[in-house]
């Protein structure tokens, strides 16, 4: 049987790792620049056990993200500028490294596999580290739970797990990556997700990954309208999206987004009274829709690790609305709503960072913009209901605003002068940029947010 404690005793830096495939990788390289793309596409610098392995590799990728040819002597330049190789030592590793391999052929085989032994050191270290934290007595098995699957999953996205990085190794192995693809043909694939608002993507410059996006709105606003409008723009464009509704049910988010998507009354989905063009509207919508890759859940009273884990599951997921924060329930019960909404928004927004996709979430305002009167009801930040930390951990906070919807068009004289479809989007907080108004068109028949020149055409 073997020792119980063997595996504690377990000798980290005896980790598996092939010094053959790694330096195969990089002779590859000097053989063959032309495969550095595809030796990016699979790894990082950081997949690289041997710490020289590692510098020779963030010298390539520096290399490659300025456009500059890489070959044995561009790259011990640079590692000789970096102080990682004195000029001799560097030059007869990069010689031997180089005919190490005598073809470049195979490197996507050699990726994967220095690739697969550096996810099998991270599951040994997150195993250690596991152990030792349900060994240790001082923490909860939730927190443990959450922790160890949150570890795991990153490594299936392909994400480190967290530790100290020295800052020119972030630029070398994210920055400089990211800046690459937001400056290449492909540009928009990895810039912010566009709302489908020219001007408030403008604004915004849409979703971002890790960001915390708040909606707020008095209720009967139009937030859910609103929030649903943009999950059906996002989902159009190819991403995928989910939809949390505590407060509609499935069928009712679905027939929403049909009737706004075929132009049909929502009313007629319940009285039936839909027309044979209606039909022929609802047909060509449901087909258009077929193509929109837009999920829904409709769980009452979830909590913000409960949809962590059904997010972790769906995988790839792309963007997550939440309608509305509310009705959420904290993970732990507090001594009072405050602190409860408190650990609710602080959790959505390291979910967003953890995922690294971006969190909507719709809030709803006290009476305070109702108090005031008709003259200056215009929601504020100070508006959000129930706690501080809202405004505090959003990254972006948009007040939704309809004139028309504090006046009554039969009973209030002053109602002639007001626009009903008129709709202002109040960017109050913007982490990336400038806080401004941005006026759309509001159809309340087909409960449809829409710009204004989409309106004008």
């Amino acid at each position: 049987m073997a020792d119980k404690n063997s595996f504690q005793s377990y000798d980290l830096n005896d980790l598996p790792y092939s010094l053959e495939t790694e330096q195969a990788v990089i002779g590859s390289i000097l053989i063959n620049p032309e495969c550095v793309s595809a030796v990016l596409s699979h790894i990082r610098p950081d997949y690289f056990y041997i710490p020289q392995h590692r510098a020779i590799m963030d010298a390539i990728v520096v290399l490659d993200t300025l456009g500059s040819r890489i070959d044995a002597l561009t790259v011990l330049d640079k590692l000789s500028a970096d102080n990682s190789f004195d000029k001799e030592n560097g030059k007869n590793l990069l010689f031997q490294i180089a005919q190490s391999v005598p073809s470049a052929a195979n490197v996507e085989n050699y990726c994967k596999i220095v690739r697969e032994k550096y996810f099998l050191r991270l599951l040994i270290s997150i195993s250690k580290e596991t152990i030792e934290s349900a060994t240790g007595g001082g923490a909860e098995a939730d927190k443990i739970l959450d922790s160890t699957e949150q570890k795991i999953y990153d490594i299936r996205r392909g994400k480190t797990t967290g530790s100290l990085q020295r800052l020119s190794d972030v630029i070398s192995a994210e920055v400089y990556p990211s800046l690459a693809k937001i400056t290449s043909e492909n540009a928009d694939e990895y810039k912010g997700m566009p709302m489908g608002f020219s001007k408030l993507d403008e604004i915004t410059s849409g979703l971002n990954k890790s960001d915390l996006v708040i909606i707020g709105a008095r209720p009967a606003m139009g937030k859910t309208s609103f929030a649903l409008n943009i999950a059906r723009n996002v989902a159009m464009t190819g991403k995928k999206v989910v939809f949390f509704s505590l407060e509609m049910s499935n069928e009712q988010l679905a027939s929403r987004v049909l009737s706004t998507e075929a132009r049909v009354d929502s009313n007629k989905f319940r009285s039936g009274n839909i027309s044979p063009e209606e039909w022929v509207r609802l047909a060509e919508a449901t087909e258009r829709l077929g193509k929109c890759n837009l999920y829904f859940d409709d769980t009452a009273s979830i909590t913000v690790p409960e949809i962590k884990s059904k997010i972790r599951r769906a995988r790839d997921v792309d963007c997550i609305i939440i309608d509305y924060l509310g009705l959420m329930e904290s993970a732990k019960k507090k001594e009072n709503r405050v602190q409860e909404v408190t650990e609710i928004t602080r959790s959505l927004k390291m979910l967003a960072k953890d995922m690294k996709i971006p969190v909507v979430c719709c809030c709803q305002l006290s009476r305070g913009p109702e108090k005031n009167g008709k003259a200056s009801n215009r929601p504020q930040l100070s508006d959000l209901r129930e706690s501080g930390s809202i405004e505090q951990d959003a990254d972006i906070v948009m007040m939704l605003y309809r004139e028309g919807y504090y006046y009554n068009k039969d009973k209030d004289k002053d109602a002639e002068q007001v626009d009903m479809t008129q709709a202002d989007v109040d960017v109050v907080k913007n982490r990336h940029g400038a806080t401004e108004r941005v006026k759309l068109h509001w159809d309340a028949q087909y409960t449809l947010f829409s710009t204004l020149e989409y309106r004008d055409e």
